[in-house]
């Protein structure tokens, strides 16, 4: 499937409104306990992009600090009014990654996930496609990513010094 970027995505309300300018890094779709309890779901979506990928164009948004599996944490950002979660950055990436949440684009069919993972937790009626990559817990970027998406995350972190 062809997307013609940019896309564009927000919150319930319509307060909060974003723009993403060009195709994700990776969309990983995950299995893990912590994203069921934070979601209130069977899992979580998230496409991975740089921030400077995803633009703000209208509303207000507020960073919640919540705990992650690794320890280190995440900021959620939600929308001011109607709390919704937008997207998230994980301390190892820092403010550098966004990992926006696919359900709430205009058109989420456009991003279906390149992987699953955390299997070994996902609720056993959940039915993983044999397309899909499925990994029990975490996996290998270099084994999983396209070579596009590893050069321009080490841009990234050569920005950024991590």
């Amino acid at each position: 499937m062809t997307i013609p970027y940019p896309i564009e995505g927000g919150c319930t309300c319509r307060a909060v409104r974003y723009r993403i300018l060009s195709a994700p890094l990776f969309v990983n779709c995950c299995h893990c306990t912590w994203c069921q309890r934070e979601t209130g779901t069977a899992f979580a979506l998230n496409a991975m992009l740089e921030a400077d990928r995803v633009e703000l164009l209208s509303g207000e948004l507020e960073f919640i600090d919540t705990p992650s599996n690794s320890g280190k944490g995440q900021k959620i950002a939600r929308c001011r009014h109607c709390k919704i979660a937008l997207w998230s950055n994980y301390a190892g990436a820092g403010e550098a990654l966004r990992f926006v949440r696919v359900g709430m684009l205009d058109e989420p069919n456009t991003m279906p996930p390149d992987i699953h993972i955390f299997t070994s937790t996902k609720q056993a009626w959940v039915i993983l496609p044999a397309s899909t990559p499925a990994v029990s817990e975490y996996y290998d970027r270099k084994l999983y990513w396209p070579q596009q998406s590893l050069e321009r995350l080490e841009q990234v972190f050569a920005k950024t010094g991590r």
